[in-house]
C-alpha cells in the first residue's frame, strides 16, 4: 500500500501549479509517497491519483456552524481531580463555569469540557460520577449566556447523551469509539461531529512501552479504520474529526515523528484536531520537567501543526495561542488588521 503526504505551504509566493490543502490556508505541490516496504521518494502533485487528490484538496465541512478554512483553538475544561495539568483546578461548579466563561472571553472557538481524566496510569471514572461532574456544568454554561460550541470529552455513551442533552454539541473520544459500542449509535442519531482518536491501550497501562512498526503509518491505519467504522454506524465522514493522539502510547519519538509528518491525516478527508497543550513530551525537550510551565512549548508545537494545516487546536491557554495563531496569521498569510 502506498501512502500520499502532502508536503505542506503557506508562501505567499505560490506556484500555478499549487494545490489547495483540505481547502485551508496551506497548498501543496509535492508529495512524499512513502510505503512499507520501499524508500520514501517525492513527486509532484500533478502525478496524484485522481482520488487521492479529491480527499486532499476538497474543502472540510464546516464544523458547529463554523468554516474550517482558518485554524480553530479548543479551549480545554478539565472537571476532574486527577488531569496530568489542572487537575483539580475547575472541579468545583462555580470554578469550572467561570473557567468556561474565561475560556470563550480569551478567542476559544470550542470548549472541550470533560470528567475523566485520560493521563497515564488514570483509573476510569463511573458514568454517574461523569455526569455530575460535566453535565451540569454545560447546563449552567448555557443557561449564563454562553454560545460557544461545547465538546464533550467522553468514551461513555451515557455521559455524551447527558451532555448533548445538556447543551453540548460535539463528542471527543479518546478511544475513537472502541470504548462504548453505543456511543457511535448515539452520534449517528443524533447528528453530532464525533472526533476519534488514536491511542494504544487505556490510559492505565497506554504508557507500557509502546511500539510501533512505522508509528505514523500505523495510526494513519488505525484511524482509517476507525472512521470506516464510525461510517459504518451511520456517522457521515464529514462529521468526522481525526486525532494522532499525541501522548497516548506513544514515546518522545514517536511523538515527533507524528508531528513531523502530521499532514499525511489529511489522507483521510476529515478536519485534524491536534491536543499536544502541555503534554509530557514536551517539558522532556524544552527542560520544562517538573511543575516547570510548558506553555511557550506547547505553543511552538501548536504553530508547527498549524503549517501541516491542522484545522482544530485543542489547548490549555486559549488567550496565549489565540495571540501566537494572529500574530502567525499577519505574518505568514498577511491576515493583520
Amino acid at each position: 500500500m502506498r501512502y500520499f503526504r502532502p508536503i505542506p505551504m503557506s508562501d505567499p509566493a505560490r506556484p500555478d501549479t499549487a494545490l489547495p490543502l483540505a481547502g485551508g490556508w496551506c497548498w501543496f505541490d509535492r508529495v512524499e509517497v512513502l510505503a512499507r516496504n520501499a524508500p520514501p521518494r517525492v513527486i509532484a502533485a500533478q502525478e496524484l491519483p485522481e482520488g487521492v487528490r479529491a480527499r486532499l484538496t476538497q474543502p472540510r465541512a464546516h464544523l458547529l456552524g463554523m468554516p474550517l478554512d482558518a485554524p480553530r483553538i479548543m479551549g480545554i475544561l478539565n472537571v476532574t481531580p486527577d488531569s496530568f495539568s489542572d487537575g483539580g483546578a475547575f472541579l468545583a461548579p462555580e470554578a469550572a463555569r467561570a473557567r468556561g466563561r474565561a475560556l470563550a472571553e480569551a478567542g476559544a472557538d470550542i470548549i472541550d469540557i470533560g470528567g475523566e481524566s485520560t493521563r497515564p496510569g488514570a483509573d476510569p471514572v463511573p458514568a454517574r460520577d461523569e455526569i455530575a461532574r460535566t453535565a451540569p456544568v454545560i447546563e449552567a454554561l448555557r443557561e449564563g449566556g454562553l454560545r460557544c460550541p461545547i465538546s464533550i470529552d467522553t468514551r461513555k455513551a451515557a455521559v455524551a447523551a447527558a451532555a448533548l442533552e445538556a447543551g453540548a454539541g460535539m463528542v471527543n473520544d479518546v478511544s475513537a469509539l472502541g470504548h462504548d459500542p453505543a456511543l457511535a449509535i448515539l452520534c449517528a442519531s443524533a447528528e453530532v461531529p464525533v472526533c476519534v482518536m488514536h491511542a494504544r491501550g487505556t490510559p492505565r497501562t497506554m504508557q507500557d512501552d509502546p511500539r510501533y512498526d512505522d508509528v505514523l503509518l500505523d495510526v494513519y491505519d488505525m484511524l482509517a479504520e476507525r472512521v470506516a467504522h464510525a461510517e459504518a454506524a451511520g456517522i457521515d465522514r464529514s462529521r468526522i474529526l481525526v486525532d494522532p493522539g499525541i501522548g497516548f502510547g506513544k514515546t518522545v519519538a514517536h511523538n515527533l515523528a507524528l508531528l513531523r509528518g502530521l499532514s499525511l491525516l489529511h489522507g483521510l478527508g476529515c478536519p485534524i484536531l491536534l491536543g499536544a497543550s502541555r503534554k509530557r513530551f514536551i517539558g522532556a525537550i524544552g527542560g520544562a520537567e517538573g511543575g516547570a510551565p510548558r506553555m511557550p512549548g506547547s505553543l511552538a508545537v501548536m504553530l508547527a501543526a498549524v503549517t501541516q494545516g491542522a484545522q482544530v487546536l485543542r489547548v490549555h491557554d486559549a488567550a496565549e495561542s489565540r495571540q501566537a495563531l494572529a500574530l502567525w496569521q499577519a505574518v505568514t498569510l498577511g491576515e493583520g488588521r
